[in-house]
């Protein structure tokens, strides 16, 4: 009996569905429509899903840069509740068209941006998810070394070899080492299977963080120092633009989900009504996580005595005098950069690479890549000496905003909820191609490259880059260049909604419009692809069922 081991291919493997026929540079089976038997995600998965975004550092930490800049525990909660109410409904109007068509984020940008012109939101996506994903490297690679500290004590006094300008220790590159490691199996798996990863996480992660949470208020009664504050140290205009300042923080931490939501929800197997679930669950559980990390710190410096509130929860975690405790809670720690690691990092710029270059990247390969890619970052570098660089990967929600506003106002009011999903795949066909007249030289161009939504995305944009620029360097005087990027986000959204539906009521692209959605499972259902040709009945290219029908009604 022979042995056949099969050779790794460069190319990745092509689908056999008329979204796949004679069009390797545009998709693979990654990328096609996900069919009615992949798809896996009930509504437990997709609330496990949120639960285990939800539990990370970030969560923790919110209300801290509130908190120390003079606003009370209060309203920095409030601000989470808001802004999260904000964002969550982006999220869930974005989300609806991959549950409907089962589609990613860089195929669905083609509806609203074109072809080519899709590659603008993708590569400002893609920059954003592969420098996130290196830095809550280090995050988790700082639980894993207290990990190994509560159970090998002297391991947290290794002595170092590593020059202090890089911004690591040895122990510090040990516990990157070990948690870029324990991500490395995950990387690999399909996100169906991730779901389990996300459910689990969503049980464990929370049980922790409510343990600590009766710490705080047990070990000290009233909760500390934070809970003692009755009003803010600002007032007036200075007290405005610090609460738009710290919405638009916020919500820069998950606008990207705004844009990408449907590389998830694609896999959803229950009706697109749920993603509606977002709008209440949202605020609510980011809200009381939050509040979980202002109770905890609080409660730290007041049991410890510290100077100052240990905002960051390792440095919390390390005053424990029990080993035990502080091996778990670090590990709850781990474990939540882990998942969210996976769900708004490497998965989504998986996609956005497999978009780029569909013909030798999936998403397996994607993720892959992008492991590797936050080792050339050196994120521990970047976290030790550049703290403007962070400020400006925060800032980049003045980008995500304008591409959230195109593509939700696209999809609900210029098309009506109706796209071609076999036209997102083929760049032939003039659907989404675009045209761009040149006065003078007559005729109309196929650009592939939505001129409206350049221009709205310029406008949304502009504003802020005073601002964004002053975050990067904060000598250079902007002077009231400065307060439309305080709330950016906010600003890039509705300037952009506005310009686009303007430009686009006054300059009409009918090529895009449809009578009816063209859903995934009526191509599906013609049958497989024999040379280009579809085999089953050709007859059948204008039919829709009613249940078909009924299944976009439903999403609204």
């Amino acid at each position: 009996m022979r042995l056949r081991i099969s050779r790794p291919h460069v190319r990745v493997s092509q689908g056999e569905s008329a979204f796949a026929a004679g069009n390797a540079r545009w998709t693979n089976r990654d990328l096609d429509p996900i069919a009615k038997n992949a798809r896996k995600w009930g509504v437990l998965s997709i609330i496990a899903y949120w639960i285990s975004d939800a539990l990370q550092a970030a969560t923790w930490q919110f209300a801290s840069g509130m908190i120390a800049v003079g606003l009370t525990y209060r309203e920095a909660l409030g601000i989470v509740a808001l802004s999260f109410f904000i964002i969550s409904l982006v999220i869930a109007a974005n989300g609806t068209v991959g549950a409907i068509y089962h589609v990613p984020f860089p195929v669905i940008a083609r509806a609203s941006w074109g072809f080519w012109g899709s590659y603008i939101a993708i590569i400002s996506r893609v920059i954003l998810a592969v420098f996130w994903f290196a830095i809550q490297n280090v995050n988790g690679g700082n639980a894993v070394r207290v990990m190994i500290g509560a159970i090998w004590p002297s391991f947290l006094e290794l002595p170092n070899g590593i020059p202090e300008s890089q911004g690591i220790t040895t122990g510090g590159m040990v516990g990157f080492l070990l948690f870029w490691l324990l991500q490395v199996p995950f990387l690999c798996m399909h996100p169906n299977n991730l779901r389990w990863l996300f459910t689990v996480k969503s049980i464990l992660v929370p049980i922790t963080w409510l343990a600590i949470l009766i710490w705080a208020f047990v070990t000290v009664k009233g909760g500390g120092g934070v809970f003692d504050q009755q009003a803010p140290t600002v007032s007036g205009s200075k007290y405005s633009w610090l609460f738009l300042a710290n919405m638009t923080s916020v919500l820069g931490n998950y606008c990207t989900l705004s844009v990408n939501q449907s590389d998830f929800s694609r896999y959803s197997r229950v009706s697109a009504k749920w993603q509606l679930l977002y709008i209440p669950m949202l605020p609510i559980v980011f809200t009381f996580f939050s509040f979980i990390g202002v109770a905890a710190s609080s409660a730290g410096q007041a049991h410890y005595k510290l100077e100052t509130i240990p905002w960051d929860p390792m440095v919390l975690i390390s005053y424990w005098p029990n080993r035990a405790c502080r091996f778990f809670g670090a590990a709850s720690f781990a474990l939540a950069s882990l998942g969210v690691n996976i769900s708004a990092n490497s998965l989504s710029a998986a996609n956005d690479f497999t978009a780029l270059a569909p013909r030798f990247i999936n998403i397996r390969r994607g993720q892959l890549l992008c492991a590797v890619l936050s080792w050339c970052l050196v994120p521990w570098k970047i976290l030790a000496s550049a703290s403007n660089f962070l400020n400006f990967m925060s800032a980049y929600a003045i980008f995500l905003g304008p591409i959230a506003a195109i593509m939700m106002f696209d999809f609900w009011v210029i098309n009506r909820r109706r796209y071609d999903s076999l036209a997102l795949y083929q760049p032939n066909n003039p659907r989404y191609r675009y045209t761009f007249a040149i006065p003078g030289l007559g005729g109309k161009t196929m650009s592939g490259t939505n001129w409206r939504a350049v221009v709205a995305f310029i406008v949304g944009v502009a504003p802020c880059i005073p601002g964004l620029i002053n975050s990067v360097n904060s000598h250079i005087d902007v002077g009231v260049g400065i307060h439309p990027f305080e709330f950016g986000w906010l600003l890039g959204f509705v300037a952009t909604s506005i310009v686009y539906l303007l430009l686009s009521w006054l300059f009409p692209a009918k090529e895009t419009q449809v009578d009816r959605a063209i859903l995934p499972d009526e191509i599906y259902d013609r049958g497989t692809v024999l040379d280009g040709l579809e085999s089953d009945d050709p007859d059948r290219k204008d039919v829709v069922t009613d249940t078909q029908e009924k299944d976009v009604e439903k999403a609204v």
